[in-house]
């Protein structure tokens, strides 16, 4: 066995510190020139887009009023289904709106970028399908476009717009808008109410509760596929699809006792609502009082923004 000798050697420190420390700064350059080798440089973070005047790709989707570098958009989504581009409700809140620095916004839908889609010849429930998808599509893109940007975007869903704003929730995320205001609309329509206007027929709500469906389709091919348009939204099952997101407290959902376009909500309807930590406000009035009477008690709810009619 060879033997290790144990006896004590006189060291030169400062020499040896000096090789200490030359070989450290060998090491850490090796190190260093070895990790640009092989490892991706560290990405910085990318600048948030700056907020401009809006594109012109997204002008041709939209009709809107105010301040094109505001810092907050409302995005309204009208009643209907209908061929007619709905303007109302940004000529109307706008003026409330502008003085506040908010640009108010109302976006297309595939029957509005193209209305012959639902002329000349009855569609199927898949096609009304299809056209739904590509209006969440424009939908989902403004959005988007005005989130990226670093703007607070709220949106407000009325009647058919309801259903519209509940199916981007659906399938964009609860992180699309900042908060969202839903009036008069369902969560799970009545089978009988979607499957009427899916063979093209009307339907409403008697007090609010019971459904009745037109005996005959709509003698109008352009109105039994608008009621296709709107069977594509109302068939789906709300509660379910919006189960996946854990918390709808960014929501506020008003809806009318006596609602005879869409019904009143019911009582699962308002256990999952409450369960989601949404917030509700009701009242007694009918699909179009409602909304006046709540409007006002709903962009405070759910904006904080004080409007005065």
């Amino acid at each position: 066995m060879k033997t290790i000798s144990l006896k004590a050697k006189s060291i030169d420190y400062h020499h040896s510190i000096s090789k200490v420390i030359l070989m450290t700064l060998l090491y850490l350059l090796t190190v260093s020139c070895s990790n640009d080798d092989n490892e991706p440089p560290v990405k910085e973070e990318e600048p948030a887009v700056a907020i401009t005047e809006i594109s012109q790709d997204i002008k041709d989707l939209i009709y809107f009023k105010g301040d094109e570098k505001a810092a907050a958009v409302l995005i309204t989504v009208p009643g209907g289904p209908s061929t007619a581009f709905a303007t109302d409700l940004v000529d109307d809140f706008s003026p409330l709106l502008v003085p506040k620095g908010i640009l108010t916004v109302t976006v297309h839908q595939a029957q509005t970028l193209d209305s012959t889609i639902v002329k000349g010849n009855d569609i199927t429930l898949d096609q009304a399908i299809g056209f739904n998808t590509q209006s969440i599509a424009a939908l989902g893109k403004v959005t988007a476009y005005f989130k990226n940007q670093g703007r607070t975007v709220y949106i407000l869903g009325f009647s058919f717009g309801a259903f519209v704003a509940q199916d981007l929730i659906a399938k964009k995320g609860i992180d699309s808008a900042d908060r969202y205001l839903i009036v008069s609309g369902r969560l799970d329509m009545n089978a009988i109410i979607w499957q009427g206007a899916a063979e093209g027929k009307g339907g409403f709500f008697e007090n609010g509760v019971t459904p009745i469906i037109a005996a005959e389709p709509n003698p109008s091919v352009k109105e039994r596929n608008l009621n296709r348009i709107g069977a594509g939204f109302l068939m789906n099952r709300y509660t379910q699809l919006l189960n996946t997101v854990p918390d709808l407290s960014d929501l506020t959902y008003i809806y009318g006792e006596m609602d005879q376009a869409v019904g009143r909500l019911t009582d699962d309807e308002i256990q999952f609502l409450r369960s989601k930590n949404a917030q509700i406000l009701a009242g007694p009035g009918d699909h179009d009082t409602t909304f006046g009477e709540f409007i006002v008690q709903g962009f405070k709810a759910a904006f904080g923004i004080e409007i005065v009619l």
